[in-house]
């Protein structure tokens, strides 16, 4: 039997009070000592508070009262519930169809709704308050299950109704979760967000008045929107259609510096095209290379094969710079980038393996191990990554190693060679390299060392394997003296 205060409360619910039929509703839902718990009559109770614009009604709809329930009362926006197919997105799209019924604010207020705020207050802000928290909640759902379509469908009303409320001459403060929802919404609407293309262009005004609220309240993505928009550029440099306006690139580093510093590797290398813009007047290519090597390092692909081409075009500066621009390609061509493999190709080719490496049934690999463990470690790192004969009994192992790749240098002891790079291309080559290499630890790898000098090497070699043809007369060795 319901006592004396569940009793005025039903007085004032059938009085017509939103309030009271808000806190009727909740004691049929979840059910009190003296009232049954009933859920069709807790959602004609709260179906009427909603119909007074009472978004926590609309909320515990939305995440209490089953489906089959809101179908069978008739519910206004079951037919919208009714269109999605996942249970969880379709709950997510009836409480925002929900709230967004409420999206114009009435203009006085029915009775003492606590719930719903002051009738002067927008309903954004009410709707950002605990009793739209399940809704947010829900929305997160939809945008992880990749429901772009529907996301949209929901939210963009609210958005909108965010970006009209933050013009006023006193704008609101925007919660964290209404930041998140209105970012994500100009992403599905400018067609940025992968695997979503917008049916229809976006209206330019309204994506840009939705990027500066989220950038407003510090949400990278925006930021970065918003550092294109004021440089007029797209994020590789080049600018966009004629008649966007000046680019006031003041503004744009700004903007991208806040991005960047968010973790956003394309604010960095936006930042990057803007410093070597010959129109900017403060143009700094030492500051160009800095902001581009930071996105790459942050794993971003056109960076990556930036930075390679550029080390590789300078490599005349320094010597080492072919190795960095390895490094910089492989990094690029690991994610699939098709230029960056075929400038690998071109920089680091591999040669057919020479036939000198297999000893056959001359000496056994194991006997060839045992009695001359550095010669068949030579000649197994030759095999791996098909050197030349000369390079496989002169090259000094350990200097040669740079991790991604290996620096063949042996003009010090043969003239007519040149300087070359070889990828390390698999997890199996760098085991290999780095087992070889722990043998010739605290070996002295020069003419004085245990090896002996080339012609000593190249004599054992040919003991091993006797039938190994002589050097053509265009691949005689010049030694060094």
């Amino acid at each position: 039997m319901a006592n004396r205060e569940e009793l005025g409360i039903i007085r004032a619910a059938r009085a017509g009070q939103a309030g009271a039929q808000l806190e009727l509703g909740k004691l049929y839902l979840f059910g009190s000592a003296g009232l049954p718990k009933s859920l069709p009559t807790a959602l004609h109770w709260l179906d009427r508070a909603a119909q007074q614009d009472c978004t926590e009604a609309r909320a515990l709809i939305g995440t209490h009262i089953p489906l089959d329930l809101v179908r069978q009362s008739g519910h206004p926006l079951a037919a919208r519930y009714e269109r999605a197919d996942d249970h969880g997105v379709a709950r997510t799209g009836l409480v925002l169809a929900q709230q967004q019924a409420g999206a114009s604010p009435p203009a006085a207020d029915p009775g003492p709704d606590a719930a719903a705020g002051s009738p002067s207050e927008p309903w954004p802000r009410r709707a950002a308050d605990g009793a739209a928290a399940a809704a947010f909640s829900l929305l997160d759902q939809a945008w992880a299950a990749g429901r772009w379509d529907l996301y949209v469908q929901c939210a963009l009303p609210l958005a909108r109704a965010l970006v009209q409320a933050a013009g006023g001459s006193q704008p609101p403060r925007v919660a964290p979760d209404e930041v998140r929802l209105v970012s994500r919404c100009a992403r599905l609407l400018a067609g940025v967000q992968p695997g979503h293309a917008p049916a229809d262009p976006a209206d330019p005004d309204e994506l840009r008045g939705l990027w500066e609220l989220a950038a407003a309240g510090h949400d990278r993505h925006a930021q970065f929107a918003v550092g294109l928009w004021c440089a007029r550029m797209e994020v590789d440099g080049k600018r966009v259609a004629a008649g966007a306006g000046a680019a006031n690139f003041k503004k744009a580093i700004r903007w991208l510096t806040l991005a960047g510093e968010q973790g956003m590797a394309e604010a960095w290398y936006a930042l990057s095209r803007i410093y070597i813009k010959p129109e900017f007047s403060q143009r700094n290519v030492a500051d160009a290379q800095k902001y581009l090597e930071r996105a790459a390092g942050m794993g971003l692909r056109d960076a990556q094969r930036e930075c390679g081409n550029n080390a590789w075009r300078a490599r005349r500066e320094h010597e080492n710079n072919d190795v960095r621009a390895l490094y910089w390609l492989q990094q690029a061509a690991a994610q699939g980038c098709a230029q960056a493999a075929a400038a690998l190709r071109k920089i680091a080719p591999r040669s057919a393996a020479p036939a000198y490496t297999d000893t056959g049934a001359l000496v056994p690999r194991r006997e060839l191990a045992a009695r001359h463990p550095l010669l068949a470690a030579r000649l197994e790192l030759a095999a791996i990554f098909s050197l030349s004969r000369a390079e496989a009994l002169l090259l000094d192992v350990a200097a040669a190693d740079r991790g991604h790749c290996l620096v063949i240098d042996i003009r010090a002891s043969y003239g007519r060679s040149k300087r070359r790079l070889v990828l390390v291309d698999t997890a199996q080559e760098r085991q290999a390299l780095d087992r070889i290499a722990r043998l010739f630890d605290d070996v002295d790898g020069g003419p004085a060392g245990p090896e002996g000098n080339y012609r000593q090497r190249l004599y054992r070699l040919r003991t091993l394997v006797p039938e190994l043809p002589a050097a053509a007369p265009d691949q005689r060795y010049d030694l060094a003296a």
